[in-house]
């Protein structure tokens, strides 16, 4: 009796040129388990292997923070579980993590990533969240609260979330993509002197009113839109960066969702309590900064960072998206 005929696998799609350039042509970066020598490679020469993060001052967080066995910690910002996975570690045994996130896409993905290296359900749980309203999320005031306030390195190289502006892809820039309204939606809807202003406000674009008009000249739909008429308008990739991190700003309210979360941190830590923050622009750190010093004033905080922690210039090389880091702390 003859066998019926067996379907043969899909090919992978062809890539023009040595080495894959787009992000979903990096098979093997997406499959770390698979290919260790070949992600080994990409690492070793300052890159970030796609669909992965590489978490910024782990060693630095960790002195700082002194996580003991049987702390209950909160991040804020699980991210792709880097600073999450160390402080596990380091709270056993009988500690507990919280892990909260606004991204919908990665969020199960990490969750996934640390329950496969033993974290159970007794010592680390998840909710998909932003971090504005933490004081209502916790059970009970926390003994560490940490918050990496950067973009994922997997969000950034994905096209499709549009963040970036390498490839093309839709002009979205949110967190959540099932909430609110995309970046190409939020500029079609401005005028010139509220572009300027959010441009200025949001990046510290120092050519604002110069830029808006341009822009809205042909509102943009993608990426590479936006960066187009950034450039025709006398733009370089500075002024694109800033462009891009303003509308980003808007659309996820980031600076909202930041200034509710300062507001409610003695709400959030025991007394004892230690809380550090990673920022990424002056906008993020002044907050962080002013919120600070007011409840080191008022008594709330006993003690604060004085000076921005920065990354060592071997972490610089290693890996150059933490060039921008600062890192504050603070002492309930």
């Amino acid at each position: 009796m003859n066998e019926p005929p067996r379907d043969k696998p899909k090919r992978r799609p062809r890539y023009t040129g040595k080495n894959p350039r787009h992000f979903a042509e990096k098979y093997k970066e997406h499959e770390p388990d698979r290919y260790p020598e070949d992600v080994a490679k990409v690492v070793s020469a300052g890159k970030t292997p796609a669909g992965t993060h590489r978490p910024i001052m782990v060693r630095e967080i960790l002195d700082i923070l002194a996580p003991r066995p049987g702390d209950f910690v909160v991040d804020c910002t699980l991210g792709y579980g880097g600073h999450a996975a160390a402080l596990l570690a380091a709270i056993q045994l009988g500690g507990r993590l919280l892990g909260l996130d606004a991204d919908p896409i990665e969020l199960p993905k990490t969750e996934a990533r640390l329950r496969a290296l033993g974290f159970g359900p007794d010592v680390f749980s998840v909710q998909h969240s932003n971090f504005a309203g933490l004081a209502r999320l916790i059970p009970e005031p926390a003994d560490i609260v940490v918050a990496d306030l950067g973009l994922s390195s997997m969000q950034i190289d994905n096209p499709e979330r549009g963040f970036t502006y390498k490839f093309d892809g839709p002009l979205d820039l949110r967190m959540n993509p099932a909430k609110g309204m995309p970046a190409s939606a939020l500029l079609a809807g401005l005028d010139p002197a509220k572009l300027a202003t959010l441009l200025s406000e949001n990046s510290d674009e120092p050519n604002a009113e110069r830029l808006a008009p341009a822009l809205l000249h042909a509102p943009a739909t993608t990426t590479m839109q936006l960066a187009a008429a950034v450039r025709k308008a006398g733009g370089d990739d500075d002024t694109i960066r800033r462009v891009f991190q303003a509308l980003r700003i808007a659309v996820n309210d980031e600076f909202g969702t930041l200034e509710a979360f300062l507001r409610g941190l003695p709400y959030c830590l025991k007394p004892g309590g230690r809380i550090a923050i990673l920022t990424f622009h002056s906008g993020e750190d002044r907050r962080v900064k002013k919120s600070f010093k007011a409840f080191e004033a008022e008594g709330v905080f006993s003690e604060i960072s004085q000076d921005v922690v920065r990354a060592s210039a071997e972490e610089r090389r290693d890996n150059p998206r933490s060039t921008s880091a600062k890192l504050r702390w603070a002492r309930r």
